[in-house]
């Protein structure tokens, strides 16, 4: 009976396997496998489950007790995973012309926000992750550590838990100052945002009153059909503009044009602002400054 062969891309695998080194090419010697050699890996003992003080911050803010900077602030000591995906980076022909992969690349996934802004998912628990990416791979870090990561790959947003049954954004300026393990105020009830807005508006004769709120972004939908006030993408900021009565169409294009390119050269509002939507208003409106 004569000796059956295995399959081609089977046997090229076994060829390359039980060298001297991984397929990084680095080195097996010297190196300690074992639990106590392990440096790598900073949440050994976790069981992959949501922080309970991450879920007792959100319970918090469903209820009204709390806000969306008490759950940022609280983020900044939580443990978040982070889905990584393996990319085929060059491939290479093996045995029966069947292609084998030469090499690979890890990557995180990213998603696009319904602005058309990169958002950066990451997960409080591997649950969720599995259910919204069941071949990721998830990768525990501390949350500014992951805020970093989105800094890094240019996202605008970091998107908590999405697809699960409450999904919290962090938006730009927030994870920036997570990344940095800085205190956040949101924008609409920042001192200095106000202040901008004063300078912006000060020397416009159009413009009777302006005055800052939360915008219509900054709120948040549970599964359940509950509204929460946080964890939304965004607009962020809201700034109601009295204008003075007479004004015709063409003139309230040109103030409102004038305002916006003021406050985009503003680079003190631009950093504290993520997104932003102006409200004109016929009267006085309440907290005009």
């Amino acid at each position: 009976m004569s000796e059956r062969k295995l399959p081609g891309h089977i046997a090229d695998a076994l060829a390359t396997a039980g060298g001297a080194a991984d397929s990084a090419n680095w080195p097996w010697a010297g190196r300690d496998l074992g639990p106590e050699g392990e440096t790598v890996h900073q949440f050994g003992n976790d069981d992959g489950t949501s922080a309970p003080e991450y879920l007792r911050t959100l319970d918090e803010l469903n209820e009204g007790r709390g806000t969306e900077s008490d759950v940022v602030a609280q983020l900044a000591t939580v443990r978040l995973f982070v889905p990584i995906v393996a990319e085929v980076a060059e491939s290479a022909p093996g045995v029966n012309s069947l292609a084998t992969d030469k090499e690979s690349d890890m990557a995180m996934v990213s998603l696009r926000a319904p602005d058309g802004r990169k958002a950066l998912p990451v997960f409080s628990n591997v649950l969720n992750l599995e259910r919204w990416h069941p071949q990721a791979r998830p990768v525990a870090v501390a949350a500014p550590r992951a805020a970093l990561s989105a800094a890094a790959e240019d996202a605008q947003l970091m998107v908590i838990d999405p697809g699960a049954s409450q999904t919290f954004v962090v938006r730009r300026p927030a994870a920036w100052a997570l990344a940095q393990q800085l205190d956040w105020t949101p924008s609409y009830l920042d001192e200095r945002v106000q202040q901008a807005v004063r300078r912006t508006v000060e020397d416009l004769p159009e413009v009777a009153a302006a005055g800052i709120t939360a915008g219509s972004g900054v709120a948040s939908k549970l599964a359940d059909g509950r509204t929460v006030a946080g964890g939304g993408p965004g607009p962020e900021l809201r700034i109601d503009v009295t204008l003075i009565p007479g004004l015709d169409e063409r003139r309230v294009h040109s103030v409102v044009n004038e305002l916006q390119t003021r406050l985009a050269s503003d680079q003190a509002f631009v950093d504290l602002v993520d997104s932003l939507e102006i409200k004109l208003n016929a009267s006085s409106i309440p907290n005009a400054f």
